[in-house]
């Protein structure tokens, strides 16, 4: 679910706690921020502006996401999320709503060609980063879009689109989905299967963020290429929470290539955090069966939860164990960052509140003894040589 709106006042004291954590930033991790590309995989600007516009290219007053602060933090190569609900699954608006998406973006870069330029390929990345342009990449969170059609991947694919969320909170008619607990497919859709072999084809990434498990291993034993997460963390600090990725699929996704790009998300790195969630859905089910989950009344009672109920904020902290974790289950090629700014509300991390404080995270790193060469990879390296595998794969394909 994507969420926005203003801090609390619990969360605004948070995130001035957080900024206060810049000043403690050395020279040295702000020049690793600048020196290297920096691609977070995840970033749902499109859709915000979507429901408030918003100029980007300027400084904001909300959201996570905008080009001062992206200069800030290093930021170069945000893949700017074509998210659409599930609640358009299996309806023409889905397609229409991802090209109205796909043209914000180009306006963004309309806006402020000096500052922004679309990027289709990883040697676009690599050249704007030269001219000193932030690239927007774009990925497809939901393959609802594609309608059933091959020529809808193809029309999506040369209107931008480098790699596709199977699904989203609820299985369609690509894959299951992780959050839904009608296994439809038990897997992958007959033609989910037949559509990875396409995106193989083409150049685009299969992007298992959001699916079943099932869906997950059959991707991985019907792709040609190495997967991508684009927004997940791991199951081993949230048990039970299937959104996140166990250390048996690890494995398997480093037996693949593939790679993982941590969500920054409260409730994607932290148990704690992640059951207080729990806790509301379960303490307000009679209000919003009763009422409606939109309406006055459960909205009153979250706020009233919430004051007696403090949101148990993540910290910079968990997110470095999630890196680490998967440093040593299957080596520091298979790790990124895909933080999904502007998509999960007030629940990001003391010390990771927006696009400036990345160099907060290369301090971490550099802090648990990472070197300048593997806070290089996990900042943009690794995702790019994937990217590059995967359309010198789809170029052979083509020839």
């Amino acid at each position: 679910m994507k969420t926005w709106g203003t801090l609390s006042t619990v969360a605004m004291a948070v995130a001035m706690a957080s900024s206060c954590a810049l000043a403690d930033v050395s020279e040295q991790a702000r020049e690793i921020a600048k020196k290297y590309i920096l691609v977070d995989t995840h970033i749902d600007v499109p859709y915000r502006v979507e429901e408030k516009w918003v100029d980007v290219t300027k400084a904001t007053k909300d959201g996570d996401f905008d080009y001062p602060r992206a200069v800030a933090g290093g930021l170069n190569a945000p893949f700017m999320s074509v998210y659409v609900p599930a609640s358009l699954d299996d309806s023409p608006k889905s397609t229409a709503l991802a090209d109205r998406l796909i043209d914000s973006v180009e306006a963004i870069v309309g806006r402020a060609p000096d500052k922004f330029a679309i990027a289709t390929s990883p040697a676009q990345v690599k050249e704007n980063f030269a001219k000193g342009l932030i690239s927007l990449p774009m990925g497809m969170e939901n393959g609802s879009p594609i309608q059933g059609d091959l020529n809808n991947l193809k029309h999506f694919y040369e209107r931008g689109i480098r790699y596709i969320t199977l699904a989203h909170s609820l299985s369609n008619h690509i894959a299951d989905s992780s959050y839904d607990l009608r296994r439809k497919w038990k897997g992958l859709s007959p033609f989910g299967k037949k559509l990875i072999t396409e995106m193989n084809n083409l150049g685009v990434m299969v992007d298992i963020s959001h699916v079943s498990d099932d869906a997950f291993y059959q991707a991985l034993e019907i792709s040609k290429v190495p997967v991508i997460a684009s927004h997940s963390s791991l199951r081993a600090f949230t048990p039970g929470f299937e959104r996140n990725m166990s250390d048996d699929m690890l494995k398997a996704l480093g037996e693949n290539g593939g790679i993982i790009q941590i969500n920054f998300g409260s409730a994607f790195v932290s148990g704690m955090a992640n059951n207080w969630g729990t806790k509301l859905k379960e303490k307000g089910k009679d209000i919003t069966e009763k009422f409606g989950k939109d309406s006055k009344e459960a909205e009153k009672f979250e706020q009233d939860y919430k004051k007696a109920n403090p949101y148990p904020f993540a910290d910079l902290k968990i997110v470095l164990d999630h890196i680490d974790h998967v440093v040593q289950l299957i080596g520091i090629d298979h790790v990124g960052i895909g933080s999904d700014f502007d998509g999960v509300g007030d629940s990001l991390p003391i010390g990771l509140k927006d696009v400036s404080e990345y160099p907060n995270l290369v301090q971490g790193l550099l802090d648990r003894g990472y070197s300048e060469q593997d806070i290089a990879k996990i900042l943009g390296g690794n995702i790019l040589r994937i990217w590059q595998q995967i359309e010198d794969y789809a170029s052979a394909q083509k020839a």
